[in-house]
């Protein structure tokens, strides 16, 4: 098996804040424009979320299309976990904080004492991509449980929320390349930050002026950001410029990394 992750580069980042977006609108569209309900959008999303992972698993090297649908899946998934214990079981979004910190901590933890290793450059056994897959969900819950605790207790709205949490995804930056931060730790503070960044995005452009949005709407917001995604993944998938380096040593493509 090749490493199942693409090379962390810029459209990394840019997808990953896309999905975060898709994750936000798209689940306020099934659940509040469609009338699914959080509990029918959680069993339909989740449903397509197994669907994805089973050929991403299934899969021996990193392919862009299934491996970017299911981290837009499993975005919508993770915010709909947090939103289920917020509003249909009356949980705090406190509580949700610590448990999802406590539940990504924990997988980190059996992560490392599994693998000795964190890195994304390394998910090439099925375990190992278990691992980062359950990390996945956690940051994204965790995310959508964090951004909306300082949404709610600051009151800062959406365009100054999305400004906050790209300085604070700066500020780990910086810390990596000027100060010698751990990637591997950088990389998943940054990652877990990107939630919240998305999904203020995401409210402003959707919501409507009288709340401080733009008034697209979920539908309109969803289906722009879906098709940014699809035309950025199709670019990689024909250049390439984002395979793993296992992935260019064989096929003898130029690496991405620097």
């Amino acid at each position: 098996m090749l490493n199942k992750v693409p090379e962390v580069t810029i459209y990394f980042w840019v997808i990953k804040v896309l999905a975060t977006t898709v994750g936000e609108t798209v689940a306020d569209y099934l659940n509040t424009t469609l009338g699914l309900g959080l509990t029918g959008t959680s069993l339909v999303m989740a449903a397509l979320l197994i669907v994805a992972l089973f050929f991403q698993f299934r899969g021996r090297r990193y392919v862009p299309g299934i491996y970017w649908l299911a981290v837009v899946l499993i975005s919508v998934v993770g915010t709909l976990i947090t939103d289920n214990l917020t509003d249909n079981f009356g949980v705090s979004l406190e509580t949700t904080t610590v448990v999802f910190s406590v539940a990504l901590a924990a997988t980190f933890a059996a992560w490392y004492r599994s693998e000795r290793t964190l890195s994304i450059h390394t998910i090439y056994t099925t375990r190992r991509e278990g691992f980062y897959w359950l990390a996945i969900l956690f940051t994204f819950a965790l995310g959508t449980a964090a951004g909306d605790l300082v949404a709610e207790r600051l009151n800062l709205g959406y365009w100054i929320s999305a400004i906050m949490f790209a300085a604070l995804i700066a500020i780990v930056t910086i810390a990596h390349f000027g100060f010698k931060l751990n990637a591997v730790l950088a990389f998943w503070i940054a990652y877990i930050l990107t939630r919240p960044l998305g999904a203020s995005l995401g409210d402003f452009l959707s919501q409507p002026s009288d709340n401080g949005g733009v008034g697209l709407g979920t539908a309109a917001t969803s289906a722009l950001f879906l098709a940014t995604i699809l035309s950025l993944v199709t670019y990689l998938t024909t250049s390439r410029k984002d395979q793993p380096d296992s992935d260019n040593i064989i096929t003898g493509a130029p690496s991405t990394t620097a």
